[in-house]
């Protein structure tokens, strides 16, 4: 099912997005992890005491005892989150909405191809791309925690953590791609494609405030990625990544299927 010549072309296309937030994701990473260091771990926990509601919005949390507790603090809070989540909305609005705006979409299905090929080949450049985030950030981690600070990661629980931030982003690629292929408009797609991920984050943050919004954390799906319940094993967390990629997975079989039914006026 899938088009090797379509799936290339459109890889060369996320080089450069790639590209640009594996850059990103690497300066932050390095130097988040390079701050465990006793003294500079204190002056990260100082923020959070001196601004407890804006370091709690992301994620933010003091008092780990752990490198990988650490991690889970200051980098999956936010940094882990927003940039892949960028890549879903970017691309996941130009494999199939763009195409169909720009009636472009008929140049790709004029050779002797499927529809469904089409989809899922688009899926396949999508789902790739978050794969190589994810993957590049875990050696990544890897790489700067074992050049700072050798044999204090726990390598198995950190891949743990990022199996399930690979679900969680999988899930939001699902999102962005079934908007892509249920809307013409290119608009319209990347308005629900970003709007729904964008929304279930705030409504993330203010969860993570506390108080009266944190019953709001029942109607965001970031609830079911929990890094520090990972680490401890609490099967509750592991149930959580398990529905983020059943999910995921059904959201981009909708969207294959919608865009193998739809009229593309083409």
């Amino acid at each position: 099912m899938l088009n090797g010549a379509l799936y290339k072309r459109e890889m060369k296309g996320s080089v450069k997005l790639l590209l640009i937030l594996g850059a990103v994701i690497t300066l932050y990473v390095a130097v988040i992890i390079s701050m465990y260091e006793p003294k500079l771990a204190e002056l990260l926990d100082s923020y959070v005491e001196l601004l407890p509601g804006i370091m709690a919005a992301v994620g933010m949390t003091a008092g780990a005892t752990s490198l990988i507790g650490f991690m889970c603090s200051y980098l999956y809070g936010f940094i882990l989150l927003i940039f892949p989540m960028l890549f879903c909305i970017l691309r996941g609005n130009g494999l199939i909405a763009k195409y169909v705006d720009n009636s472009s979409m008929v140049g790709l299905l004029a050779a002797p191809v499927k529809r469904r090929t089409v989809a899922f080949t688009q899926m396949m450049v999508l789902v790739s791309g978050i794969l190589i985030l994810v993957v590049y950030s875990t050696i990544l981690e890897i790489v700067c925690a074992e050049y700072y600070f050798p044999g204090e990661l726990d390598i198995t629980t950190l891949l743990v953590i990022n199996s399930g931030l690979f679900c969680l982003h999988l899930f939001m690629g699902g999102i962005c791609f079934l908007a892509s292929c249920a809307f013409s408009d290119a608009k319209y797609s990347i308005g629900v494609g970003a709007g729904i991920p964008i929304l279930m984050y705030v409504f993330k943050m203010l969860a993570n405030m506390g108080g009266k919004a944190e019953k709001v954390k029942y109607v965001t799906f970031f609830t079911l990625f929990d890094p520090e319940g990972l680490v401890a094993g609490e099967s509750g967390a592991l149930a959580g990544i398990l529905v983020l990629l059943v999910g995921g997975i059904a959201l981009f079989l909708l969207g294959i299927s919608i865009f193998n039914r739809k009229d593309l006026h083409i």
